[in-house]
């Protein structure tokens, strides 16, 4: 059986393949295109050959195009291949010969291969990042512009409406209100683009079932479920919630040396932008009234805010991963947060709105005709069921007991209620007395 390693560089690529005794066959550098990659495939590459490759930016295009030339690809972890196989002299030729030889002992550390669906889902929550990114950057530009000029920006945000009119007809020197133009025009493409890019994972959201399973958890909206689903992939492939949290870099660094064992920070490993959206979703679980806030608000007494807001955000990691096992959604969401949470994704993508009002046949409500109007809020079943979810599953002994501890039973048992609250009405302005009219 012959071995085969490809060292992947943007423009050129060092490949090697071994026989099954070790020995050197073939040595080859051609430049990283299709046609240099089919090329050697058709010479050098068989059926019963085992290609290896570490992963880089463009490794999965390769791996797709060399799959129907070999028996088997393998994608190895570059830094656990690193710690393997550290030398001195490092060249292209010694790296693409180490994996072959790593890859031959089967002793390569092997990564999983996304499929086509996880890899569409990752080129679209990385597009948006970067977009997110650039729109950023250009907001901080036009701040700089102001601070440069000694201009005090007007209260609120800069970018609303009503600012962005201000910024428009703001009086600047000649290369200032060309700076400003320039970037204010930047800003307005880029947020159209943007807003693009959003509607089309909205509409994907829309039609997954997963994403709208982890919509259920506090503070996670589509663009964060749908970038937690793209770099955790196929969920069975973790054989446990920590090995998720792992995977993501959510765990502390460990340090063991004979009797001292020392815990760090976390090891920030894997999908960064992935771990980052899920710390900004731990920002508003914390204020979340059941279990999860209730943790956060238990650890925050002990720790400092930062490192609650960060296990907040592992801990929300592992119940993903139970969610998305068991497909069941999360137990202890808020119904009225949760379904105008789903409103607006409907909304934005169907354009249809729910029908107010009791339904036919149903009795009148007990304050009509009081003047004290009221608004009908559901249980979290009929939430799960209008949004084409799984049924609220009870909760585990452990968790009954933690809902006792922290005082959150009748929490729990109200979210299962169907029940009627005053309506928030907005305070109506005095009506100004009319000018009296002239003589």
């Amino acid at each position: 059986m012959p071995f085969a390693a490809f060292d992947l560089h943007k423009k050129m690529t060092e490949a090697v393949v071994l026989g099954d005794d070790g020995s050197i066959r073939h040595r080859e550098r051609f430049p990283s295109t299709r046609e240099c990659f089919l090329a050697f495939a058709q010479k050098q590459l068989g059926a019963d050959t085992v290609l290896a490759m570490e992963a880089t930016f463009n490794t999965w295009p390769v791996v797709a195009l060399l799959k129907p030339f070999v028996k088997r690809v393998v994608v190895s972890n570059p830094m656990q291949t690193r710690a393997i196989a550290a030398a001195k002299v490092k060249t292209d030729k010694i790296d693409a010969l180490i994996l072959a030889r790593l890859l031959r002992m089967d002793f390569l550390p092997e990564v999983w291969q996304p499929d086509e669906t996880t890899q569409q889902l990752r080129r679209s929550t990385t597009e948006r990042a970067v977009l997110t990114c650039d729109q950023t950057r250009i907001k901080n530009r036009i701040h700089s512009i102001l601070h440069q000029r000694l201009i005090e920006p007007p209260s609120g945000d800069l970018f609303s409406q009503k600012n962005l009119d201000w910024l428009a007809a703001l009086p600047l020197d000649p290369q200032g209100h060309e700076f400003l133009q320039r970037q204010l025009r930047l800003l307005l493409q880029l947020e159209t683009e943007l807003e693009d890019v959003v509607q089309a994972q909205r509409c994907t959201a829309y039609h997954n079932p997963q994403v709208k399973l982890l919509m259920t958890l506090p503070g996670v909206d589509f663009t964060v479920a749908e970038t937690v689903l793209a770099a955790l992939g196929d969920i069975t492939r973790f054989p446990s919630a920590d090995k998720a949290a792992a995977y993501l870099g959510l765990v502390p660094s460990t340090h063991q040396s004979g009797e001292n064992c020392y815990h760090g920070r976390i090891t920030k490993q894997g999908n960064s932008h992935a771990r980052w959206m899920l710390t900004e979703a731990a920002q508003t679980a914390c204020n979340h009234p059941g279990p999860l806030g209730a943790f956060f608000r238990k650890l925050s007494k002990r720790k400092n805010r930062n490192i609650a807001i960060t296990a907040v955000a592992r801990k929300l990691v592992s119940i993903a991963w139970h969610m998305l096992k068991n497909n069941e959604p999360y137990r202890y969401a808020i119904p009225s947060t949760l379904d105008a949470k789903f409103d607006r994704m409907r909304i934005a993508v169907t354009g249809k709105r729910k029908r107010g009002g009791n339904p036919k046949g149903a009795p009148r409500p007990a304050s009509y005709g009081s003047g004290n109007s009221t608004r009908a809020i559901h249980s979290i079943d009929k939430v799960m069921a209008d949004n084409d979810l799984p049924p609220v599953a009870g909760p585990k002994p452990g968790e009954s007991k933690f809902l006792e501890e922290k005082g959150l039973t009748g929490f729990a048992a109200t979210i299962h209620q169907e029940r009627r609250v005053p309506r928030k009405e907005s305070p109506k302005r005095p009506r100004t007395a009319s000018p009296a009219p002239r003589k």
